[in-house]
């Protein structure tokens, strides 16, 4: 093989791996109503036709045009002011923003609570926009007699930031929204089929990935390290705009902008373009490219991930313990005419970088809200998942009209995440270029919850949290409590 052959196999090899990285979010500008986008920040949608103003904030780290191109956003959260906290402590109620290890909020009272304050022409509360301020969904349980779906966790006040996400004001912890919620029993309802997977993908097209292989064809031998800025933006242009595909939900909703946000995020840091705050080697630091294969295409996935599903002898009550989200890997190839097909390709480095992210993914949420937000919503379709499964609601007597219904609680509030531009990062190893990758999200949400993923309460634990449940010193319309 002669020296411009082996060039030109190294270059491909270590090229094929490009995928774009500019996600984006639509944050709605405030006043503007449904399908405007903008920017800013939070998203404070006003009453619509009679609708009610859902609230909720945006991804946060990543804008969308009306054009549905996405891009990131290059000004970061500052510190909170002691101005906005001051009025976040003067707006919300004091009982709220006490810390709880074990907030619990009745669904079907928190829905009455709605539609009672959507009848006298009113908007839902911040207590209602962000559930009582839960930061992660522990218990989810059932109580016939009354007719309570209860979920329950760790609360605290919150507020919101400059860019629009809203967290805990100690913890700076995301906290739970209602519009992820519905968007999760949307795909999990009382009747009808449950949505096989929830996902995120954003793929190059077969027409960019041969425009690729051309232009690398005709870059030769000739180049070198000096012409990195060229191959860079001729990988760019050869590829194109790529497609940023949602299923399994709609994806003018806040729930596709935070999955397209992780997902993107997760690209940045595998390729060396952002560091993250937790000890994550990425991958382009560890790969080898004389050991990858020849058209090789990385995709890296986010999926759900816990200790446990564990749930009571009686099925009353399910608890999720452990972190909610694993990194995993797939290897593909590229063929001559740009179709991409699956191979057993032993990729140490892709590997090693998987099983780092997914061990160090807690560190991840702690410091990187919207990593916490990706957990937030695993964890809401594996709770949603559950009810329909158990058939929660049946039991309850709870039909969850209003949360069902787009008409009457609007969710499709942003701009459709269409196109990305690409963004590369080319290293050398030695007469080597690397520039890597892909990756997305899938939420197998029955999975989580099948038999023989889930485990039963031997110890009667999850029973005994149950039972511990006092509904009855409820007033009329309270729909949280410590």
């Amino acid at each position: 093989m002669d020296r411009r052959r082996i060039f030109m196999k190294t270059l491909f090899a270590a090229a094929a791996l490009l995928m774009a990285f500019t996600m984006a979010r639509t944050a709605a500008a405030q006043g503007q109503g449904r399908g405007q986008g903008g920017a800013g920040g939070g998203v404070q949608n006003q009453q619509i036709g009679g609708q009610i103003d859902t609230g909720g904030s945006g991804a946060g780290g990543v804008v969308i045009d009306a054009a549905g191109v996405l891009r990131l956003r290059s000004v970061r959260d500052p510190r909170l002011g002691a101005q906005r906290l001051a009025e976040a402590h003067a707006n919300l109620p004091a009982e709220l923003q006490q810390p709880s290890l074990r907030r619990k909020v009745s669904l079907n009272r928190l829905e009455a609570a709605l539609g009672a304050r959507h009848a006298n022409g009113l908007f839902a509360t911040d207590e209602m926009k962000y559930l009582a301020g839960l930061q992660r969904i522990e218990y989810v349980m059932l109580y016939p007699e009354t007719g309570d779906v209860v979920i329950a966790g760790q609360a605290e006040g919150f507020v919101q930031t400059p860019s629009g996400r809203v967290i805990g004001m100690r913890s700076g912890r995301p906290v739970l929204e209602l519009q992820d919620l519905a968007v999760a029993m949307r795909a999990f309802p009382p009747s009808g089929p449950p949505t096989r997977r929830i996902g995120v993908s954003i793929d190059p097209t077969p027409q960019g990935l041969t425009n690729l292989q051309q232009f690398l064809a005709q870059v030769g031998s000739r180049a070198t390290p000096r012409d990195t800025p060229r191959l860079v933006e001729g990988m760019r242009q050869s590829l194109g705009k790529q497609t940023v595909t949602i299923s399994g939900i709609d994806p003018r909703t806040h729930f596709a902008q935070v999955l397209t946000e992780a997902d993107y995020r997760m690209k940045l840091i595998g390729i060396g373009l952002e560091v993250p705050p937790a000890r994550i080697r990425s991958y382009i630091s560890r790969a080898n490219p004389a050991t990858i294969a020849a058209n090789a295409l990385l995709r890296w996935y986010f999926v759900p991930h816990y200790d446990s599903v564990r749930v009571s002898v009686d099925e009353l009550a399910m608890r999720l313990e452990g972190d909610g989200v694993r990194l995993v890997g797939k290897d593909e190839v590229v063929t001559d005419a740009g179709d991409r097909v699956g191979v057993a390709i032993t990729d140490r480095a892709g590997q090693a970088f998987v099983l780092e992210f997914t061990k160090m993914y807690p560190q991840l949420a702690a410091n990187e809200p919207v990593f916490a937000q990706l957990r937030n919503l695993v964890d809401l379709a594996v709770a949603a998942a559950f009810m329909q499964k158990h058939d929660y609601f049946g039991k309850a007597g709870w039909s969850a009209e209003l949360l069902l219904d787009e008409q009457q609680y609007p969710t499709q509030l942003f701009h459709v995440p269409a196109k990305v531009e690409t963004a590369v990062n080319a290293i050398w190893r030695g007469n080597r270029l690397m520039t890597p990758i892909g990756g997305g999200v899938h939420i197998n949400a029955t999975k989580a919850v099948l038999p023989e993923n889930v485990q039963q309460d031997n110890e009667g634990e999850v029973r005994d949290a149950h039972d511990e449940v006092a509904l009855d010193h409820l007033a009329p319309g309270e729909w949280w409590w410590d």
